[in-house]
């Protein structure tokens, strides 16, 4: 699912995650067929692991340790 591009530069902090998680929500079936708009998909529970990545990845930002660590998130 996740998608690496080498021609790309290395944009804001989580920039993969976020770009993965509004692909995934503009394919999923909510917005496609139903017509819904990806944030009600979001509330509604579609593409959950994605969207927790991007919520680890957003939380680890704010972290001491990460500075240890490194960033979560691809």
């Amino acid at each position: 699912m996740p998608r690496y591009y080498e021609d790309k530069p290395e944009g804001a902090a989580c920039a993969g995650v976020k770009e993965d998680l509004g692909a995934c929500l503009l394919e999923s079936d909510c917005v496609l067929q139903e017509g819904k708009s990806p944030r009600q998909c979001l509330k509604e529970g579609y593409c959950k692991a994605l969207k927790y990545s991007f919520f680890e990845c957003k939380r680890s930002m704010l972290d001491a340790r990460s500075r240890f660590r490194g960033r979560k998130g691809y």
